[in-house]
């Protein structure tokens, strides 16, 4: 958190941090409630949707709050999901689960299959007719304060230094963009709400929030296999049964299938790949026929929040607030959360316009909690609030009845037997020591349909200038080899979905080399790392992955 100094300073009303769905949607908001308010959007990625990846079966009733007539205007959506089926793999076989055992609170009625970033282009579109400014390739890096420690703007980050932190011939200094609000929707993990919550103490109280990394592939499959609509969810293999999350394999148009596999970050073995374990999810037979003749398209990783009621912090600071998954809205049984991200950004916007209508500026609106939990989210998420740590505590076999008797007990009889349960640990201390697991073993990749990380981070179209500072920081370069390596094994290589991280030999000693131009942006080493050495900050504007259809 810092002051303008003698940057160049630029003002506006609201600016917002991530051109996601809830960023997006609180700038609509503003402007349909307030069309006299100037809004900007930052976002770091080259193009409006580039950062974003998620499953994606979308609930549309966010969408229909902030723009009933989407379809009629376009919106890019896919098929309507015609079949929810969920399923328990072991290694060999695949239980498809009777529909009548499954709580209504895991269905969607009137759901759609989407590509998200697509959908984010068009919000883009939507929100730059109604006069938004929206600047891609361009990310907030600081939060721009005034003298009474309220939050007064951010600060977008200077393009054109070397990796040694000295302006190349190319340098443009970042500015500092004043609001009387900043809305800070960066996503799951973002680097400037992980130093509000703290700075702001806005998680006192409340569990820790927990995380799920999502890892998805694009396949082009043959059209006699492809039925349009269809939505598979897998429990069991290839996780064993004290790890957490889960597969899913969704039919979009054009012959396309999103295929993914979340793994929730508070595993125990620290042997454990998540990467390696989706490799293995798509060469069960559950799945491998659909890939046999088929053809990947587009591959990326993201972190997802996984924490639920108990984790919600306070939304409101001095001076803005936290949407959408910087906060944390996934409805983990439902496995869905852009329909609450939209909410989110449309109860804050509401309050942020009301306070600069009051002539109001850089207060803690002490209404915006309520305002962004009453557009649903609190109706939706507080009945489903023990399902994670029912799994967390008890596995995914003895956890999932458990949630199951927890959710019929609560549409039954509007009661939970358990109460509210909170989260133990955060997810970085949950790995065991290196010599009390068993190890895992993968087998190598086909190159047909299980494939390394190198094959991977190809599809997802890096650009990363490597001649910039590296943007994943160590406080003590000591901690991955003195530490880490002896006591798990150094986790990093196996955990990070992009091959960011190695444990080399230089002169019979191992070393630990960092390899930022392979980054996703997930934000997965900043969660996990158990020593929480690691600090992952936005590289310059622009950099990073550029999903497509992602």
């Amino acid at each position: 958190m810092a002051v303008a100094g003698e940057r160049e300073t630029l003002s506006t009303d609201v600016v917002i941090v991530g051109a996601g769905p809830a960023g997006l949607a609180a700038a609509i908001r503003l402007k349909q409630v307030s069309p006299d308010l100037s809004v900007t959007v930052v976002e770091k990625s080259a193009e409006i949707g580039g950062h974003i990846l998620s499953g994606a079966v979308m609930n549309p009733v966010g969408l229909d709050a902030l723009i009933p007539d989407w379809r009629q205007k376009g919106a890019p959506v896919g098929p309507a999901a015609t079949s929810d089926r969920f399923h328990f793999l072991t290694a060999g076989l695949d239980f498809a689960l009777p529909g009548l055992l499954i709580p209504p609170q895991m269905k969607t009625e009137n759901g759609v299959i989407v590509s998200l970033g697509e959908l984010c282009k068009w919000l883009g579109e939507q929100a730059t007719a109604l006069g938004v400014d929206i600047f891609p390739m361009t990310a907030a890096v600081d939060l721009l304060t005034n003298e009474a420690g309220a939050v007064a703007g951010i600060i977008t980050g200077d393009l054109g230094v070397d990796h040694e932190g000295k302006p190349k011939p190319s340098f443009a200094a970042g500015i500092a963009l004043s609001a009387k609000y900043t809305l800070i929707g960066e996503g799951a993990r973002g680097s400037l709400a992980k130093v509000l919550i703290d700075q702001f103490g806005l998680a006192a109280g409340k569990s820790p929030q927990k995380y799920g990394l999502g890892i998805k592939e694009i396949w082009e499959v043959p059209a006699e296999l492809h039925e349009p609509g269809r939505v598979d969810h897998y429990l069991g293999y290839p996780l064993d049964d004290a790890t957490s999350g889960g597969g899913f394999c969704y039919h979009a148009a054009d012959r396309r299938v999103y295929l993914g596999l979340v793994v929730h970050l508070d595993y125990e073995n620290p042997t454990l790949s998540p990467f390696d374990e989706f490799q293995r999810f798509k060469a069960h037979n559950a799945i491998a026929p659909l890939l046999q003749d088929a053809r990947r398209i587009s591959y990326g990783a993201r972190a997802l929040t996984s924490g639920g009621w108990q984790s919600i912090p306070e939304l409101a600071f001095a001076g803005g607030a936290l949407i959408g998954c910087a906060a944390g809205f996934m409805n983990v049984p439902n496995l869905k959360g852009i329909h609450n991200a939209i909410r989110s950004g449309i109860g804050a916007a509401e309050a942020v316009s009301r306070a600069i209508a009051e002539g109001r500026a850089h207060d803690k609106i002490e209404t915006l909690q309520a305002a962004v939990l009453e557009t649903g989210i609190r109706a939706e998420l507080y009945p489903v609030r023990n399902v994670k740590p029912l799994w967390s505590r008890f596995g995914t076999r003895l956890g999932v009845l458990l949630s199951g008797i927890d959710l019929w007990s609560g549409r039954l009889f509007g009661a939970s037997p358990f109460g509210t349960l909170a989260h133990q640990k955060a997810d970085f201390e949950t790995l065991r020591p290196k010599a009390e697991v068993s190890p895992i073993i993968y087998d190598k990749p086909d190159g047909k349909t299980r494939f390394d990380r190198a094959a991977s981070v190809f599809l997802a179209n890096l650009a990363h200038d490597e001649d910039q500072p590296v943007h994943l920081k160590l406080a003590d370069p000591r901690i991955p080899v003195e530490n880490n390596l002896p006591l798990y094994g150094e986790p990093a290589p196996l955990y990070c979905p992009a091959g960011v991280y190695e444990i080399a030999s230089e002169n019979g000693a191992p070393v630990f080399r960092i390899h930022a131009a392979n980054c996703v942006h997930c934000k997965t080493c900043d969660i996990k790392d158990p020593a929480q050495n690691i600090t992952w900050v936005p590289p310059e504007g622009g950099s990073g992955p550029n999903y497509s259809g992602m």
